[in-house]
């Protein structure tokens, strides 16, 4: 009966060994697919990121004329006014000028109206 006992004994360290190594298979198993699939999620996150920054890099490079046509447009609009402003000036100044001296010098003294309502 020893001799069953023993052989019985034996062939359960036998087995607990051999499910020892399983699990730790299975450990390392699981191990490595974590690590791949961390892997795998960087490489996608660094493709998507890419893809982002070309898109942007598009979406900037196809705004930034339009950008720069309306401040020419801005820009020819202002000196266009500005030329018109200063024509304007040119051609009113004397009337402007005359118009306040003949008001400054030519003055016509007479009562204010309150005063002639009064009397």
């Amino acid at each position: 009966m020893a001799a069953q006992q023993s052989q019985g004994i034996q062939t359960l360290l036998e087995a607990e060994k051999e499910a020892a190594k399983v699990v730790q298979q299975a450990r390392q198993y699981r191990v490595q697919r974590l690590k791949d699939a961390r892997t795998e999620a960087t490489k996608d996150i660094d493709d998507y990121r890419k893809a982002k920054e070309q898109d942007f890099a598009a979406f900037q490079s196809s705004h930034a004329g339009t950008t720069q046509d309306a401040q020419s447009v801005v820009d020819k609009e202002t000196d266009e006014k500005l030329r018109g402003i200063s024509d304007a000036y040119e051609t009113h100044k004397d009337d402007v000028l005359k118009k306040l001296l003949d008001r400054v010098v030519l003055v016509q003294p007479e009562l204010h109206r309150n005063l002639k309502k009064q009397q």
